[in-house]
């Protein structure tokens, strides 16, 4: 375990952290502050900090009624990467979905997000389906926990 410290962005200044890495890691699709909050109300959002330095953020899109599929997202900045903190955050949002009642855990992440990709593989991800949002260039691809 790290030092790492979790914090749900529950002000403007966690909130603009979350809403930096977000956009940072999906320049294809950045956020406004109103869409964040927004998004805050619907889903488990947290900002990870070491010490006072922003290393990424998480959020976990709870269990629909219907499908019981929670959606896991850790994002890391890349100064940052490769030394257990996308372990962390992803494993923090797993332990909540599953919290939440979810049976299937799925991911999504920007086709041009090799890093991402390669961490969702290696922690028993599988594609399920590869889509383009209207208007955008640049794939989604949704993955399923094994």
């Amino acid at each position: 375990m790290s030092d790492l410290r979790f914090q749900q962005p529950d002000d403007d200044v966690a909130l603009r952290d979350w809403q930096y890495v977000h956009n940072v890691i999906i320049p294809t699709h950045i956020l406004s502050m109103e869409q964040i909050r927004e998004r805050a109300q619907r889903h488990h959002l947290e900002v990870a900090y070491l010490g006072d330095v922003l290393v990424g953020c998480s959020t976990v899109r709870p269990p629909s009624d219907d499908t019981l599929t929670a959606t896991v997202i850790a994002r890391v900045l890349a100064p940052h990467r490769g030394q257990g903190f996308g372990e962390e955050l992803s494993a923090r949002g797993l332990n909540r979905a599953r919290e939440l009642g979810a049976e299937v855990i799925e991911t999504v992440i920007l086709s041009s997000n090799e890093d991402g990709l390669r961490f969702a593989h290696k922690h028993g991800f599988a594609e399920i389906e590869r889509y383009l949002l209207p208007g955008e260039t640049i794939p989604w691809i949704d993955l399923r926990l094994a």
